[in-house]
């Protein structure tokens, strides 16, 4: 029996059609040269495999690097940082956005950013990490590996090395069966332990025998490591020298020296003595990085990330020239991981974990889908008003041929944006109409140290029968609670909406309360990599939207799931 909503190939059928929709809605809009519609905040495990009773804001060094206090059970976890907390912009990436990992042993561990453009259009992963599996033409896996490799007679560690047609640094032999394109950032700390833990044994087993040709992609998070894109930009003025053994060296001479460059205020003069050390012409590299030309394709190839549907580094998308098949993985994955996917690549195969059985639409097994995912887990508890017998607060009709699932964080920027902006006119159109049940889970990030606190607010409001109405009090009141110790302004809130003070007050410190939140996180673990995500579900299907879309584009994805669910049943 499935385990996880993810693994129902139905789901994911849905999450690529939704996909696809939303590449459309990308293609309709202006190009922008530093993404800043980026609508998710990721979230990141705090005690990998401890068991936590309350939800605590923890944060690991930097604003950058935060953790969540998630419950023993939870799948996945990530980091993030939001335009409004960085000066640069984003997180995963040049531009708007936020950092995701997940616990290492059960999930990957990977940097996260929302969509450049409309806000999201990125699937996410599921806890083994395979996340999609296509047949793509001949010209599209050309134009995603970087085009042809371009002959070369350089090694570097013994390994063939060169570059595509486009100026993509490879390694390994350019008749590979299989390319691995590798999504990465100098930065991130995962693709970090990538390169350090997992990348030699993948070289070794697969890269040195010449049966996988890896192609590197820039793909710099900007708002999480400002000094970022500097670094990408001055690796490709090192491989401007037309070097690919040059290039490579000075590759892993910044993954290795990201603790001596990542925190400075100007980190160029590191870069150019790592570029002295590798024995660059100087004076071409000064050259170079004076004129700020590889800006720009630093740029193009960010863009081409997100236009792929991208947001997390590091990210891998394993392509089999025989019949064009793309494997793609999320995250810093084990070894293992690496060799199951490619060896079912070698062998024509399809990985064990992106396979699913198909089955009749009317025949589709509910065992896989979570409770609080399902028709029964929607129905209203009888003995707490306002709460579905999943325990989740809902409005709207129980009936209805749509339900979302809304995880999000009070705290949240683009959480607040969606419910200031979107919300209404989603409520108006579709809501108060009968046509979509909306349910509400609270998924409080760390990056947020009020977030938690805020979300066992809203649960004990909900106990009093006015979750609804805490609900829009907090997010509209965020400046007055984001202080040290918000509990005297929530008291206050809750007395705006005419609460019980005393039973408030109490509920405010009772650990069951916090559970509750806990649970929230735990089950919406393995399927959100960022607030805010709504997954749509009709029937045993689903779909994901990891951001903070605008109405119209929002609505364009409901009316087509509307769609489908009304001629689905009949």
């Amino acid at each position: 029996m499935q385990k996880t909503l993810m693994m129902k190939w139905r789901w994911w059928i849905a999450a690529l059609v939704l996909l696809a929709v939303l590449a459309a809605c990308v293609a309709q809009t202006p190009a922008v040269t530093a993404p800043t519609a980026a609508t998710d905040t990721a979230t990141a495990s705090a005690t990998e495999g401890a068991g936590t009773a309350e939800v605590t804001a923890t944060v690991e060094s930097s604003a950058e690097v935060t953790t969540t206090a998630a419950s023993a059970t939870a799948g996945s976890s990530a980091e993030v940082t939001a335009t409004e907390e960085s000066a640069a912009g984003a997180t995963p990436t040049v531009g708007a956005t936020e950092e995701q990992t997940t616990t290492q042993e059960v999930a990957p561990e990977n940097e996260s950013v929302a969509s450049a453009t409309d806000g999201s259009a990125n699937v996410a992963a599921s806890g083994e990490g395979v996340t999609a599996t296509t047949e793509t033409s001949p010209t599209a896996v050309i134009d995603l590996i970087g085009g042809a490799p371009l002959t070369s007679t350089e090694s570097f560690k013994g390994i063939p090395v060169g570059f595509t047609a486009e100026g993509l640094a490879y390694r390994g032999d350019p008749n590979a069966p299989i390319v691995m394109v590798e999504y990465s950032d100098f930065g991130c700390p995962f693709c970090n332990r990538h390169f350090i833990q997992t990348e030699p044994a993948v070289d070794e087993s697969y890269v040195r025998t010449g049966q996988v040709r890896v192609v590197f992609h820039d793909f710099p998070l900007v708002s999480l490591h400002p000094n970022a894109p500097a670094a990408h930009e001055a690796s490709l003025c090192v491989a401007d020298q037309d070097s690919a053994a040059l290039y490579w060296n000075y590759h892993s001479s910044l993954f290795r020296s990201v603790e001596e460059w990542e925190g400075l205020a100007d980190p160029l003069p590191v870069f150019e003595r790592l570029a002295k050390e590798a024995g660059v012409d100087l004076a071409l590299y000064q050259a170079c990085m004076n004129s700020h030309e590889m800006q720009s394709k630093v740029q193009e190839r960010v863009d081409q990330a997100f236009a792929r549907g991208f947001t997390a580094t590091p990210s891998f998308q394993v392509i089999r020239n025989a019949d064009n098949t793309v494997f793609q993985l999320i995250g810093a994955q084990p070894y293992e991981q690496f060799a199951a996917v490619v060896d079912s690549a070698l062998a024509g195969e399809m990985p064990s974990v992106a396979q699913a059985p198909q089955q009749p639409q009317e025949q589709q097994p509910q065992e896989g889908i979570p409770f609080w995912a399902t028709a029964e887990g929607w129905k209203p508890d009888p003995d707490r008003p306002g709460f579905n017998m999943a325990g989740d607060e809902y409005r709207g009709d129980i009936n209805a041929p749509l339900t979302v699932i809304e995880f999000s964080d009070f705290q949240c920027p683009f959480c607040l944006r969606h419910n200031t902006e979107t919300q209404p006119a989603l409520d108006e159109k579709y809501v108060d109409t009968g046509k979509v049940l909306w349910v509400y889970k609270n998924f409080p990030l760390n990056i947020h140290p009020q977030a938690p606190a805020a979300a066992v607010a809203s649960e004990c409001a909900a106990d009093q029968g006015k979750f609804w109405e805490m609900h829009d009090v907090l997010f509209n009141s965020v400046d007055k609670w984001a202080i040290d110790d918000p509990s005297d302004v929530f008291k206050s809130l809750a007395a705006e909406i005419d609460l019980d003070a005393d039973a408030f007050a109490t509920c405010l410190i009772d650990p069951a309360i916090t559970d509750r939140v806990n649970s929230d996180e735990s089950e919406g673990a393995q399927f959100v990599q960022g607030t805010p995500t709504f997954i749509i579900v009709h029937g045993s299907e689903g779909s994901i939207i990891p951001g903070a879309l605008p109405v119209a584009s929002f609505s364009k994805v409901l009316d087509e799931q509307l769609a489908a669910a009304t001629g689905a049943g009949q």
